[in-house]
């Protein structure tokens, strides 16, 4: 049995007025067309739906079977359409974001904090993740996207650079004597060093870089996150190398010093990671314009 929607709408809103002119009146129908509907349903269900009189329409027992089945469909549709309103109105929606620690303090807050303060009842979920683990969650639908840092495996997701951001050498107080001279990179590795552990991109970064030196990087202490580092070097714990926004109050206090390299450090990339292939929600669409990204 193939009947068409338009027949179960015209059913539905007879049966809710129990009256053919209202319902005809509100989907803008003439009441001719919203009886040929109703005798032609009747006729295709082989059953009688509704009993005529002049006060109006009255369901039969049948009808009123059908009736019950239809309304549930209808309130479905009419909270479907007004969850959609929300959503289109932004009075709803999820962003599922991704971020590293770096990205998150020297790039993000701002412009999650004025998205939030624009659309209140949109909810944001941020993860913090790794580089290596960002890519199989976008692709399997756990994040719309993630904002990270350079340096990159091999990707096939769309890549979008937002901002650069510098590197500075640090150390503690007691180690004030190596301001004297730029050191070289065989040089600091004389030192304790400081690092994140293996798998984030802060780690390849300077696994990349000293190896570009031709010198290997041996860490004496391995950290999980960044803004542990700096607190480690004000204990004279050895040598770090960290996003120059990180260490801007220890250095401006003299909680540590700088430490000068013999050639400059390279800059480093926050970029956005997304699947090109899947669309996103008109909230994650909003975000990604608040970031200036079309």
């Amino acid at each position: 049995m193939t009947i068409s929607y338009d027949s179960y709408r015209v059913f539905y809103y007879v049966a809710h007025y129990r009256n053919i002119t209202l319902a005809a009146k509100t989907m803008y129908l003439t009441q001719p067309t919203v009886s040929h509907y109703i005798l032609n349903l009747e006729k295709e269900l082989d059953c009688q739906l509704f009993v005529r009189s002049k006060k109006g329409m009255s369901l039969t027992p049948e009808g009123e079977l059908l009736y019950q089945h239809i309304k549930r469909a209808y309130m479905e549709i009419f909270r479907g359409e007004e969850e959609l309103k929300e959503y289109l109105n932004m009075e709803k929606g999820l962003i599922k974001i991704g971020a590293s620690e770096t990205t998150l303090r020297s790039y993000l807050i701002p412009f999650l904090g004025l998205f939030k303060k624009k659309y209140p009842d949109v909810q944001l979920r941020i993860r913090s993740i790794t580089t290596q683990l960002a890519e199989p969650a976008i692709k399997n639908g756990e994040l719309d996207f993630a904002v990270m840092t350079t340096p990159f495996g091999d990707t096939d997701l769309s890549m979008q650079s937002l901002a650069d951001f510098s590197m500075t050498i640090i150390a503690g107080p007691s180690m004030k004597k190596l301001c004297s001279h730029p050191l070289s990179f065989q040089e600091l590795t004389s030192y304790p060093l400081i690092t994140l552990e293996q798998g984030t991109s802060g780690r390849t970064y300077l696994e990349n870089l000293f190896a570009s030196y031709g010198v290997r990087l041996h860490p004496d202490i391995e950290l999980s996150t960044a803004d542990l580092i700096t607190p480690m070097a004000e204990q004279n714990m050895g040598i770090g190398i960290v996003p120059t926004i990180f260490v801007k109050q220890a250095l401006k206090e003299k909680k540590v010093v700088e430490l000068t390299p013999e050639e400059p450090l390279p800059t480093r990339s926050i970029c956005l990671l997304r699947d090109s292939g899947r669309q996103l929600s008109l909230a994650c669409q909003k975000f990604l314009s608040e970031l200036h990204i079309p």
